[in-house]
């Protein structure tokens, strides 16, 4: 009845020992998730198709399964949530309540770090409630943080005998794991259990409408509100400008007179996403999509936006006759070039495209991953980065050129 994809055996026992999947536990089965065609080649295609579907963007470190269709997902982090890490598994997240799937995620409220000259708190950057809560208001699907036990208690006081060095607090009973008898995983055990009752048929009430779900939603805000989210402007959206659409256009046709973005065109605004830097995945991915549901997002799918959401490798700025001008740091590793030979690595890295071989060259154990990708394309091939920017980004511009959706 119950299956728990996950990427790490501990972390799925953990859960199955502190919910209600204790109580059916002949009905539980785990099995290794891969994460996605282009890391696991030799897995990734046996996946079933309704897993698949919370894959297309990164894979989360825990899905279950029950009856044959994902329940609800896990994400769990001991990392610092400063400023743009605070978003880095957004990604994760998205993929899973857009496919109607109730995520969860365990994240530090705080991690104790130790500089050169220096030792501190690195506190969790607020604005990651906001861009769970937009999640929230447009899927209509749970998307709920809980904080990792640590000691942190709001003061710069290091962290007492009991926890590790970073000052999170573990578990006794299975190694590496979050503390069970702390208030936060009592209370994420809690949602876990009435999604477990869903699944039993012990209830119908839908998920967002649980008040186990709403008091903790509630919770969301209010920590937003109390750590000063509304009243400052939080990274990644000090890198964000929102200019006519357009200018963006005007951009693109001067470098590609015969273009004809339609789609940019519908939109009034443009907001743009600007990472001087050169070009690779985290933390950018992640903020790109935490961007489009605070910024650009109205509706479920990317499609449904007020405002384009546009990402630039560099540093947007407008000329004195008002036009805009792209200028990067690193020239060579953020061009049009840059980006699109990480694009094309998908069939120049050995074996990783099977599209385009002949019949005779394919191996026997490469015939069903084939036919996926015959099926499915270079979606679950592609390497993470690319497939996030491809999927949020409407335009990727470039300081020597541009890329843009039409449709």
């Amino acid at each position: 009845m119950f299956r728990i994809w996950n990427d790490s055996e501990r972390f799925a026992r953990y859960m199955i020992e502190n919910t209600a999947l204790s109580n059916h536990k002949p009905d539980v089965s785990t099995q290794h998730l891969p994460k996605s065609d282009a890391g696991d080649p030799k897995e990734f295609h046996r996946v079933p198709d309704h897993i698949k579907e919370i894959l297309y963007l990164d894979s989360p470190d825990l899905i279950v399964e029950a009856n044959g269709e994902p329940l609800f997902t896990v994400e769990i982090s001991e990392e610092a949530g400063t400023g743009h890490n605070a978003f880095q598994r957004f990604p994760r997240i998205a993929a899973s309540v857009e496919a109607s799937v109730p995520a969860l995620y365990i994240y530090p409220e705080a991690t104790f770090i130790t500089r050169k000259n220096s030792q501190d708190w690195d506190e969790l950057n607020p604005l990651i409630f906001r861009a769970l809560e937009s999640a929230m208001q447009i899927h209509e699907v749970p998307a709920l943080l809980y904080y990792y036990p640590s000691d942190f208690d709001g003061t710069s006081d290091p962290p007492g005998h009991r926890s590790s060095q970073n000052g999170l607090r573990y578990d006794d009973e299975i190694n590496g794991q979050p503390d069970r008898d702390d208030a936060e995983m009592q209370s994420m055990f809690d949602v876990v259990d009435t999604f477990i009752e869903r699944a039993t048929g012990s209830t119908e009430l839908d998920f967002i409408k649980n008040r186990a779900v709403r008091e903790r939603r509630n919770w969301m805000q209010n920590q937003f509100a109390d750590k000063e989210g509304p009243g400052k402007t939080w990274s990644p959206l000090t890198s964000v400008k929102t200019v006519p659409t357009e200018k963006v256009v005007d951009y693109l046709e001067e470098a590609n007179p015969t273009c004809r973005p339609e789609l940019l065109t519908r939109r009034d605004e443009t907001v743009i996403y600007s990472a001087n830097a050169k070009i690779r995945g985290d933390p950018y991915p992640g903020a790109l999509a935490a961007i489009d549901y605070l910024k650009a997002r109205i509706g479920e799918s990317y499609r449904d936006r007020d405002r384009n959401l546009v990402f630039c490798w560099g540093e947007v700025s407008q000329t004195e006759s008002g036009e805009l001008d792209v200028t990067a740091r690193n020239e060579s590793g953020s061009s049009v070039e840059a980006f699109v030979e990480e694009a094309n690595k998908v069939a120049n890295v050995n074996r990783r495209l099977l599209l385009g071989k002949d019949y005779s060259e394919l191996k026997d154990s490469e015939i069903p991953r084939y036919y996926m990708q015959v099926r499915h394309g270079t979606r679950f091939t592609q390497r993470k980065l690319v497939r996030c920017y491809a999927y949020f980004a409407d335009a990727i511009l470039f300081h020597d050129g541009a890329l843009w959706r039409e449709g």
